[in-house]
């Protein structure tokens, strides 16, 4: 097998390609696409590659894509993603080459220019030159894919990206919903690039919502019938990726979840192991404060008592203006610790992070093919899953977790969460962190394992990894609600099924609210309250801190809540803490009774009354294929009985009003949600948000928006038994 034969060999010339190919000069992308034709020899290639694919849709429109080879199957699977929603994919790949403003106009610009301060397309094509053998062939058949559905689909047209071109997968090789380079500031960029102009950015309204995952695994001693279970519950954005299966008779055989335009599916299962990523906080990216020296040949940085220059680039970003493309240009600076992002007092702070493209894409590549632990653990070391955590489990009974797999080994004496003096050599990274240096777990004693982007020392109850063991770079994030909430279901039950791992996945507790209410409560009695105040607290003190759709208690605790942290927020991050730890000490009783009534105005104005069933408020609804919805209480919705992971709900639906609507409307949180089964055979369950198709006009747009909002799961069909007798449609791509 590939991860078996060339691992070790790749990881060791990884190395060597990341230092020659670091002294790539940047240049811009052409801002004129080639011509949408192909010449014959070329679609000849196409069509035989074709023919070594077969797709067969399900009845709930999920492709299975059969291939000779794994690159017959890369092929098929692009074309199948292109089918179902093409705009994502091309939405997809202009943000991961900064090309988004030719398709957008300048609002787009400055995040545009975040991505060509790291993706260069002539960087990147000299890279995919030295890319093995192997993954020059699976490039080319995941930008032949995309190419032949343009070519056999002439009514699509693309917004920018009429030709695809392999290198490109190279600019997105980790499906994270927010990769290292999103945590770059927007406004903070442009105010250091933006000449003092003010480009009305493109920037959503968020939702508040925690972004993350949950993962669990089961070990076989705690269910019923011997078998590893694990929990794949991603929360993304909706339609963030689309649910697939990958088979090839190359060993490929691979179901779940794969965002727009990959090639590898990022979190699912085959017959013999799964991995389930949650969004990490261990400390993969560090800022420097560059102090800076400016002379007529260029600009100086302080560093190791004496100077170096930064270096300098002309970046020229095209936008959309009206009908025609404008030109916007930039120039940005290096130091050698990474790009300028902003400026701080009279100093400018550069960062380092991760850039390790063909390690990156080969990593989320061959963990699909990994027949066991052994196999996943050599993938790790590949150290290139930098802002993730890994939950696994497999045939074999094993369970597993990574608290993060790209750790710089780094001198304790510094605050590492802080920006450090660029011009001392000893804030320097000294290596990575080695797999046995990580915060691991393998098949701990208690049989279970949990994260929910909290902390690792909950991962596994009394056999978690302890704190005082490991550099606190290592986990910087808290304990968070939705890990306690985790702890309280997995702990002390030993005959875990499918069926009821999904029910403690969708337990309806918000614990976020246990340490919250009792001080409310206490002021009950309070003859200074106004009667009505005094009801809704009495209101309040039968609940069983549950959701549930028909629960007026749910929807003014929400409220109630979402009130308190809209207060303490701006005092929390004041004081450099933790909003949970905050709002359970710092609170007065005046802010409790103030956000009460607020809470009440706020649903009297909207409801006509502050006892509202929560399943009147908290909504889905889809309307039509575009990336960003536009909700409106007039039109069909459904009812939604989970709550924000805020609260401590494990089943995470981030909703929010819009303008124009009173009802709370959901735009993350649970999308593709799988419970896993590794025995003789693997079963699974699953459901996906909406529906796999972006066609309004399809069957499949909507097809899973009740199971999805009623927490039902439907049956994966993976063998090809399975699939052949609740098949739709048996094509080949060009069909």
């Amino acid at each position: 097998m590939l991860i078996t034969q060339g691992l070790h060999r790749l990881v060791a010339s990884l190395l060597l390609c990341a230092a020659l190919l670091s002294c790539t000069p940047e240049t811009t992308q052409p801002t004129v696409e080639a011509e949408r034709s192909v010449d014959s020899a070329e679609l000849a290639s196409w069509q035989a590659r074709a023919a070594n694919v077969t797709i067969k849709r399900d009845t709930w429109g999920i492709p299975h894509i059969y291939g000779k080879t794994d690159a017959d199957t890369v092929f098929g699977t692009l074309y199948a993603q292109a089918e179902d929603d093409f705009n994502r994919i091309e939405v997809n790949y202009l943000n991961a080459m900064g090309r988004l403003a030719e398709a957008e106009g300048d609002g787009e610009l400055y995040r545009d220019l975040r991505m060509k301060l790291f993706i260069d397309p002539a960087d990147m094509q000299a890279k995919y030159g030295q890319s093995p053998a192997w993954l020059k062939e699976l490039m080319n058949a995941f930008a032949d894919g995309l190419n032949y559905y343009l070519y056999t689909h002439p009514e699509i047209t693309p917004r920018v990206i009429t030709r695809f071109e392999p290198w490109m997968a190279l600019t997105f090789s980790e499906g994270s919903i927010g990769g290292d380079i999103e945590r770059v500031n927007l406004r903070e960029l442009q105010d250091f690039y933006g000449d003092g102009d003010m480009v009305a950015q493109t920037i959503a309204v968020s939702d508040g919502e925690p972004r993350g995952s949950n993962g669990f695994a089961i070990a076989p001693s705690n269910t019923l019938n011997g078998n590893a279970l694990l929990m794949i519950n991603p929360h993304t954005s909706f339609f963030f990726r689309s649910e697939l299966h990958m088979v090839s008779e190359e060993g490929l055989n691979a179901y779940g979840a794969v965002t727009w335009g990959q090639f590898f599916v990022y979190q699912g299962f085959s017959d013999k192991a799964g991995w389930m990523h949650t969004s990490s906080r261990a400390d993969a990216i560090d800022t420097y404060l560059e102090t800076i020296t400016e002379r007529d040949d260029g600009v100086y940085y302080a560093y190791d008592g004496g100077e170096r220059k930064l270096r300098e680039t002309i970046l020229t970003l095209p936008y959309r203006s009206g009908d025609v493309l404008a030109e916007r240009t930039f120039k940005v600076y290096h130091s050698h610790h990474g790009p300028i992002i902003r400026g701080e007092g009279d100093q400018w702070v550069s960062i380092k992070l991760m850039q390790e493209p063909i390690a990156a894409l080969t990593q989320s590549y061959l963990r699909t093919k990994a027949a066991g632990h052994n196999e996943f653990y050599e993938n790790m070391r590949l150290h290139t899953n930098s802002s993730n955590n890994t939950v696994y489990a497999d045939a074999q009974g094993n369970i597993a977790y990574y608290h993060g797999n790209f750790i710089p080994r780094r001198d304790l004496s510094f605050d590492w969460n802080s920006p450090l003096d660029g011009s001392d050599p000893a804030t320097e990274w000294q290596g990575l962190h080695t797999l046995e240096e990580s915060i691991t777990l393998l098949n701990p004693e208690n049989g279970w394992i949990q994260n929910t982007n909290n902390w690792p020392f909950t991962a596994a109850g009394d056999f978690s990894p302890r704190a005082e063991d490991y550099p606190r770079y290592m986990a910087n994030y808290v304990e968070n609600p939705r890990g306690i909430h985790a702890v309280r279901v997995l702990k002390d039950k030993t005959d875990f099924t499918l069926d009821s791992l999904i029910e403690a996945a969708y337990d309806p507790a918000l614990v976020a609210f246990d340490p919250l209410l009792p001080a409310l409560l206490a002021l009950g009695g309070d003859p200074a309250l106004t009667r009505e105040t005094r009801e809704a607290i009495a209101h309040l003190e039968g609940w069983d801190t549950q959701f549930g759709l028909d629960s007026t208690q749910t929807s003014l605790a929400v409220y109630w809540g979402e009130e308190l942290m809209r207060a303490a927020r701006p005092l929390a991050a004041a004081q450099n803490s933790d909003i949970y730890d905050y709002l359970a000490g710092n609170i007065t009783d005046e802010q409790r009774i103030t956000a009460l009534e607020n809470a009440m105005a706020t649903l009297t104005d909207g409801f006509g009354s502050w006892q509202v069933p929560w399943g009147e408020i908290n909504r889905y609804q889809r309307n039509d294929g575009a990336i960003v919805q536009q909700f409106d209480d007039s039109k069909p919705s459904l009812p939604v009985a989970f709550a924000s992971a805020r609260w401590g709900s494990l089943a995470s639906f981030g909703s929010r009003s819009y303008l124009g609507t009173n009802r709370l409307y959901g735009t993350s949180g649970n999308s593709f949600v799988a419970a896993v089964e590794f025995g003789e055979k693997v079963r699974a369950k699953a459901v996906t948000v909406g529906g796999l198709s972006s066609d309004p006009t399809s069957a499949h747009f909507d097809d899973q928006a009740a199971l999805y909002t009623e927490g039902r799961f439907r049956d994966v069909l993976f063998y090809p038994e399975q699939v052949d007798a609740n098949l739709e449609r048996v094509y080949h791509p060009g069909e």
